[in-house]
């Protein structure tokens, strides 16, 4: 073959050396000629399209950093989110690039955007409960709009590279909360349509997920090819083929996400077909990964989790859940295990519409394992949660000592035969007297469980139980416990117990043993946590609800002694622990008599001696009421302290702020009466000394007369009955007989009758009150005044009114010094108060020769209306009519007798009506 001649190839290389030196000039010189010109673009763009703010150090444009790509770089970038987040970043970079379009920039003279690159990134996005994002930043063309001629950038990409980046997203809406670290990204696609298809490559070094504050995927690593079509005219996305490896455990994930003005359209589909039960626990968090490392796993498991509907939190609209498992000839061995456990065989199936969990169904169809020739097996299917529809089957007869060691349990040693027969089939309807029918029995033959978190291990675990219910009903159930009993630190503790008909319930218990709460507490938890209390029991109860109740003591056989120390109580009524410091107890027939009973709650100290009633039917069901009789004496009692307890959360960020709100609220199944003395109380920053008196709480109310009480130096006596109306509201009702008090110290000292006589600041003197007063109390227990309703007298014995604006404008205004700070003596001011109006009826004194006469309103908002006249001297026959309207910081007063009555508010609710026998003096 002829071969070329020698000029041909110079002219070769000429043109080829040419060419490429054109190129390179091009590549110096383009971002020479148009720098500005690319700069001012992008920014008119990026003013126009996005709705957040974006900063950068510098701009720089060059073939060189994402070559052969022509690119201007921003350093320093960050861009700011979207209401209601427009103060806090979206995306920060060490650098942010666009990729421009040569072609476009030469011959059309338009800037087109056709590549981003995004390297060192944090990119955080935030959706708050109400489904309110931050990411909505940019801003989209309208359906039908008329040229734009004032820009001649544009967005038509088909690249995205995202390089080591943090990812974050926090969705509070739907509780999800995604933390992806060492993130890599590459999207390629016809991006500048409105409808493409993206080819994904991603690799996330550290994967974390969490659902609703629970972390289901902690440090994982994935890898991900993916195909998804995007559609930005509805923003919707749809994921064809997507193939994900999460550590080794292969994942497609299919589906769509489309956002909505006000949430998400979500239909997802994640499986994992015919995958290795090894490559399973690799997907696990870390401490199963170093389990995993110590066990051979054999098998193989199928996954699917579903997730379809809207999710549009203003609506309360929610998205369907399912997840279904499956694992086929399963085999765990942990280390030198003498027997693996073999034939893992599981069919698991979950569903819940619309995140419901009224409507939450549970499917095990089957769970099977042997342990050698032991076995685990069970059926379990419920449905609802309140209420569930239950059936289940269980059945075992496995030695826990060979399970432990093939499944490397850890941190706990258990042993011990565990046979249990269980079937069980119906609704569990407690409040309707159902329960499925059940047949149960369990045996646990020489039971041993130690853990690392406590030295000594409980041990001689033996126990015979059974459960029968033919009818499905709580009168036909029967348990029987036949023994129970267990060793622990040295000392034994027996218990039998036989218990039929829990609607009318029969019993038949002995128990008898000692035992320290804190320390076999610490045998399941971690040392440090505050659970303590010790435990004497020699006690036998045997007799029926029906007989305790009619009085058919004879019948009963209660008796024995029940030692307690240090133990911590507590009740959904309360927000503190209550502590029982000593008590002995002895049963004999219906009662349990305390002797010498101290206890704590909080600052509160109590000590008791008495009885309770009817105590075993009160444990043992809901509906029995626990009676009892005692001597109460306190030094102290804090009656703030047992308030109920409301969580404040101003932001799901931060740490849940706690307050103290809600009221008191008492039992409803408690018949108790105190003869009660207390040294000191404190309610509400009030100081109460030496209160005496008979308290009762009965049926969610407490009563409390012929109480005595210190107050301000003047001795008080009190009837009060107090209940709740549920944890936020409650009522009350009381009259108070109050002998000569000093009005100052009233004002600085309490609370209440500061609010009520607000214009006594500076009064000084002696006063009695009797009076009444019924209403309702807020969260705060603090009175709610519309609510209010009463009356009564302030009696006057001899107060100087120092200060009062009233008396002040109406000297003022007729000019009568003596007027201004009055001195009155002997007199009674009868007032009621209902509808948030306090009426003052007519009622007149002395006051240097003047005889004034006063009645009229004023509201608890300070509003006055007032009606006087002003007697000259000597006789008081003439006298001059005087208005007084305002407020009581800003009276006006004027000359004449016409004035329009205040406006009432009504309280919408119940009110109770004030006691019709008032606390008598002694």
């Amino acid at each position: 073959m002829k071969k070329p001649s020698k000029s041909i190839v110079i002219k070769i290389l000429k043109i080829s050396g040419i060419t490429l030196g054109s190129i390179l000039l091009l590549m110096f010189l383009i971002p020479i000629l148009f720098p500005g010109k690319i700069a001012e673009e992008v920014k008119a763009f990026a003013n126009k399209k996005l709705n957040g703010e974006l900063n950068f150090k510098e701009a720089n444009l060059s073939f060189f950093n994402h070559f052969p790509s022509l690119t201007l770089t921003l350093t320093d970038f960050s861009l700011k989110g979207s209401a209601p987040y427009q103060k806090e970043t979206l995306v920060s970079a060490n650098e942010m690039a666009f990729g421009i379009d040569i072609s476009s920039l030469i011959f059309d003279k338009s800037i087109v955007i056709d590549k981003v690159f995004v390297s060192n990134a944090f990119i955080n996005v935030k959706v708050n409960a109400k489904g309110e994002a931050n990411y909505n930043v940019y801003i989209s063309e309208a359906k039908t709009t008329t040229k734009d001629t004032t820009g001649n950038t544009s967005l038509r990409l088909d690249k995205i590279a995202i390089e080591n980046s943090h990812l974050v997203y926090n969705d509070q809406s739907t509780k999800i909360l995604i933390d992806a670290k060492g993130f890599n990204y590459i999207g390629n696609g016809d991006l500048d349509q409105a409808i493409f298809d993206i080819y994904t490559e991603a690799e996330i070094a550290d994967f974390d997920f969490t659902y609703d504050g629970q972390q289901y995927l902690n440090n994982k690593s994935v890898k991900a090819d993916l195909i998804t079509k995007i559609n930005t005219n509805s923003l919707a996305f749809v994921f064809q083929q997507n193939n994900l490896k999460i550590n080794k455990l292969p994942v497609e994930f299919s589906g769509k996400f489309d956002f909505l003005s006000n949430g998400y359209d979500m239909d997802f589909n994640i499986k994992s077909e015919n995958s290795k039960l090894n490559d399973f626990f690799t997907a696990l968090p870390p401490a199963y990964v170093t389990w995993l490392e110590k066990t051979k796993v054999k098998g193989s498991t199928d996954l699917l989790f579903t997730l379809k509907g809207k999710y549009i939190a203003s609506k309360n609209q929610k998205p369907n859940v399912a997840f279904n498992m499956k694992i086929r000839d399963g085999l765990i061995a942990y280390k030198d295990a003498p027997f693996p456990v073999s034939n893992i065989f599981l069919n698991f199936d979950t569903q819940l519409p619309a995140l419901d969990t009224e409507q939450l169904k549970v499917n095990i169809d089957s769970v099977f394992f042997n342990v050698d020739k032991d076995y685990v097996k069970a059926i379990v299917k419920t449905q609802g949660l309140s209420k569930p529809t239950i059936d289940a089957r269980i059945n075992s007869k496995i030695d826990l000592a060979l399970m432990d060691k093939a499944f490397g349990l850890q941190n706990m040693d258990l042993r011990g035969v565990l046979i249990a027969d269980l079937k069980s089939k119906g609704v569990y309807d407690q409040k309707n007297n159902k329960i499925p029918v059940t047949d149960g029995k369990i045996n646990f033959k020489n039971g041993y469980i130690k853990t690392d978190y406590y030295p000594n291990p409980i041990q001689k675990i033996n126990l015979v139980a059974s459960i029968l219910d033919r009818k499905g009903s709580l009168d036909d159930l029967q348990i029987n416990i036949t023994p129970a009993s267990f060793v622990f630190e040295g000392k034994p503790i027996f218990v039998k117990a036989k218990l039929q008909n829990f609607n009318n319930i029969r019993y038949d218990i002995k128990a008898k043993g000692e035992l320290d709460l804190g320390r076999i507490y610490s045998v399941f938890s971690q040392k440090g946590l505050d659970v303590k209390g010790f435990v004497k029991a020699d006690v036998a109860f045997k007799g029926s609800q029906d007989d305790a109740m009619k009085g058919r003591y004879n019948k009963l056989q209660n008796q024995g002694t029940l030692v307690l120390k240090n133990i911590k109580t507590t009740s959904e009524y309360l927000p503190k622990p209550f502590v029982i410091k000593e008590g002995t107890f002895k049963f004999h027939q219906d009662k349990m008599n305390f002797n010498d009973f101290l206890a704590a709650y909080g600052q509160s100290d109590f000590t008791m001696n008495g009885y309770l009633q009817n105590v075993i039917d009160f444990v043992l069901t809901n509906k029995a009421v626990l009676k009892g009789n005692f001597q109460l004496h306190s030094d102290f009692i804090n009656v703030d302290e047992f308030m109920t307890v409301s969580d404040t959360t101003t932001d799901t960020t931060k740490t849940n702020e706690v307050t103290q709100t809600g009221v008191v609220v008492i039992p409803p199944n408690f018949d108790l009466q105190f003869n009660a003395t207390a040294n000191k109380i404190n309610f509400d920053g009030l100081a109460i000394d030496n209160l005496t008196g008979n308290l009762n709480i009965n049926k969610g109310q407490l009563t409390l007369k012929q109480s005595g009480f210190d107050l301000v130096g003047a001795n008080v006596k009190m009837d009060l009955v107090y209940g709740s109306q549920s944890t936020e509201k409650a009522f009350f009702d009381f009259n108070v007989v109050a002998k000569e008090f000093d009005v100052k110290r009233a004002y600085n000292e309490v609370k209440m009758f500061r609010e009520m006589a607000t214009a006594a600041e500076s009064a000084e003197g002696i006063i009695s009150l009797d009076y009444k007063v019924a209403g309702i109390l807020d969260a705060n227990m603090a009175p709610i005044y519309p609510s209010l309703t009463g009356g009564g007298v302030l009696s006057v014995k001899k107060v100087k009114m120092k200060g009062f604006k009233l008396f002040g404008a109406v000297s003022k205004k007729t000019g009568r010094e003596a007027i201004k700070n009055p001195d009155l003596s002997q007199v009674d001011i009868k007032t009621t108060i209902k509808n948030n109006i306090i009426n003052i009826e007519r009622f007149k004194f002395k006051v240097a020769g003047f005889r004034p006469r006063i009645e009229g309103q004023t509201s608890f908002d300070g509003k006055l209306n007032i009606k006087m006249r002003l007697g000259l001297p000597p006789f008081g026959i003439i006298g001059i009519p005087i208005k007084v309207t305002g407020t009581q910081e800003e009276p006006k007063v004027r000359l004449g007798k016409q004035t329009e009555d205040l406006q009432e508010t009504e309280y919408e609710g119940e009110v109770p009506q004030p006691i019709s026998e008032p606390a008598k003096a002694q």
